[in-house]
């Protein structure tokens, strides 16, 4: 049996005696990459800054990355030119063939050069998912952390944060993008100017019931609606571009600071 190439162990993962009615059983876990070279899931993503920098083997030095058509140009991001890093993955649910690790790498490498990114990024899934709750304990969680370490990230950079692996897109574009007008409101009464009075009944009941007071915005706090993606839009540009309610947020400035 092949061992990965990282840790010598076997490709294989030790469930624990709960998940296994008792008896010791594993289950696989075995990265096959394009060169050949085997590596648990995990030992792999220990590896991504090395990969996404080389896009290469971290075991035997072998080019990964296949490249995609016309993405040689001047400019063209790394992630860009390589195009793909497609691998075999078998774990407990099966076999997964061609799948592109190349995402999850630059993902992991970004996250272990910006570690203060994690939560961010994990806030922008909530917004997506339209887990306001979530989101709420999030930012809480770390502004209780900003003031326990000093220069931490607090709830309002979180909030005014741009994801550079997604098109500089903020919580509020995310939030636009995906239909959740839960987390839209949310963002709006802790993040922006909008008047008190422009909100629903229902937001500001909320915002009351778990004891949200408004954000602060001024220097160094933006208004949500001010914060441009990679192309330039706001979250009201692309409101604009949706249909019934989003295009009536838009028509009627809610989005526009």
């Amino acid at each position: 049996m092949s061992a990965c190439r990282a840790c010598s162990d076997p490709l294989v993962l030790q469930l624990d005696p709960e998940e296994s009615d008792g008896d010791t059983a594993t289950v696989p876990d075995d990265l096959l990459l394009p060169c050949g070279c085997h590596f648990h899931w995990q030992c792999m993503l220990d590896q991504s800054p090395q990969i996404a920098s080389t896009l290469s083997c971290p075991s035997c030095h072998s080019r990964l990355a296949s490249s995609a058509p016309g993405s040689s140009s001047a400019g063209a991001s790394l992630q860009q030119q390589a195009g793909a890093i497609l691998a075999r993955y078998t774990n407990e649910g099966g076999t997964e063939d061609g799948l592109d690790i190349l995402p999850t790498v630059t993902e992991e490498a970004y996250l272990a050069a910006h570690p203060a990114a994690r939560p961010a990024r994990a806030m922008h899934v909530m917004c997506a998912e339209g887990d306001s709750a979530g989101i709420v304990e999030l930012l809480r969680d770390v502004d209780e952390n900003a003031e326990a370490e000093e220069g931490g990230v607090d709830a309002g950079s979180l909030l005014r944060y741009q994801d550079p692996l997604n098109g500089m897109r903020s919580g509020l574009h995310v939030a636009v993008e995906n239909g959740q007008e839960g987390v839209m409101w949310l963002f709006l009464w802790l993040g922006s100017t909008l008047p008190t009075s422009s909100f629903p009944a229902a937001a500001l009941q909320t915002a009351q019931s778990i004891g949200l007071q408004r954000g602060v915005v001024g220097p160094g706090r933006e208004d949500v609606r001010l914060l441009r993606d990679s192309q330039g839009r706001t979250a009201a540009d692309i409101g604009s571009q949706l249909g019934g309610q989003w295009r009536r947020f838009w028509e009627s400035g809610l989005l526009t600071a």
